[in-house]
């Protein structure tokens, strides 16, 4: 008998694995690219700016460590004014925004005629309300002489300048972000898809009525929706710049009543130059963002019920 061959040994696939790992990184080297580039480096230079003095137009950039930050909280008021719009603004428009939006999602879930039609026209101020030109157009709408006045007119109710007036223009501005409720209202109707219908009709059968059906039915099954929603607003809502920017041109009044953090922040650095007080001001709104989101989290446990949890 022939003896047998020695068999043949495996080619090793590390030289292939290599390749494919180069790759890979070729493929994601435009993304981190753009991650160092545009995010990582700048966050890391402003955060040594908010240690300097640097001024814009100025030459001056010496360390003074944690000076802007004991600045900013004890002998800033314009600072604190801007937390106080900016908190008020998010504590009431963020909930009507949601409120508006699962409401009209509801109104939505049920296929009739021409449903789609709505749901298109809801969400299209979503895609246009964070543009120059909408807040533009409402401005106008709410000044002295625009068509909200006109309408209030109509039925004998005499108008005012609410974007002009301090005991208005804030509240105008709520009215325009609660406008845009289209992004939250199709994750909501996303959720109320995903409902059984089953429940509905067992608690009718054991004559629930609505009101106890969507509090003990709709609320619980829609609980990690909404607190999506509630995360992804809260923190839309601290960020609002461009309406606040162009209903005020750019000051935040009148009478800073419309003075939001992150158009201060903005005039700190552009027009008053003060870049490093303005790089103290952006690392004090990160860290707050996500002290919110944390505490979101937190309390998310308490009332947040998904489906595969046990009871």
């Amino acid at each position: 008998m022939r003896p047998e061959a020695p068999a043949e040994k495996p080619a090793s696939r590390r030289p292939s694995k290599w390749r494919e790992g180069i790759a890979g990184y070729v493929f994601l080297s435009p993304f981190l690219l753009g991650l160092m580039g545009i995010t990582a480096i700048p966050m890391l230079y402003s955060l040594y700016l908010s240690f300097t003095n640097y001024e814009l137009l100025g030459r001056t950039s010496d360390w003074i460590g944690f000076e802007n930050y004991i600045e900013l909280f004890t002998n800033d008021p314009q600072f604190w004014h801007a937390v106080q719009v900016t908190l008020v603004f998010a504590l009431v428009a963020v909930p009507l925004k949601l409120a508006v939006a699962l409401g009209v999602a509801m109104l939505l879930n049920r296929e009739r005629r021409g449903t789609g039609l709505f749901r298109g026209l809801f969400y299209l101020p979503s895609l246009l309300g964070g543009s120059v030109a909408i807040a533009i157009i409402w401005r106008a709408m709410f000044d002295r002489d625009g068509a909200f006045n006109s309408l209030l007119a109509f039925f004998g109710v005499e108008g005012k300048p609410w974007v002009n007036d301090p005991d208005w223009a804030l509240e105008t501005l709520m009215l325009l972000a609660i406008w845009q409720f289209g992004a939250p209202m199709v994750i909501f109707l996303a959720g109320l898809k995903q409902v059984p219908q089953e429940l509905y009709e067992a608690a009718a059968v054991d004559g629930a009525g609505a009101w106890r059906r969507f509090r003990n039915i709709t609320l619980p099954m829609l609980s990690p929706v909404i607190f999506f929603n509630l995360v992804l607003e809260t923190i839309n809502g601290f960020q609002g710049f461009t309406s606040a920017f162009v209903l005020s041109d750019g000051t935040g009044g009148p009478t800073d009543s419309t003075l939001m953090y992150t158009l201060q922040l903005y005039n700190r650095g552009f027009t008053e130059f003060e870049m490093g007080s303005a790089s103290a001001m952006a690392w004090v709104f990160l860290l707050s963002i996500g002290l919110i989101t944390v505490a979101l989290f937190s309390t998310g446990r308490m009332w947040v019920h998904y489906a595969d949890e046990e009871g």
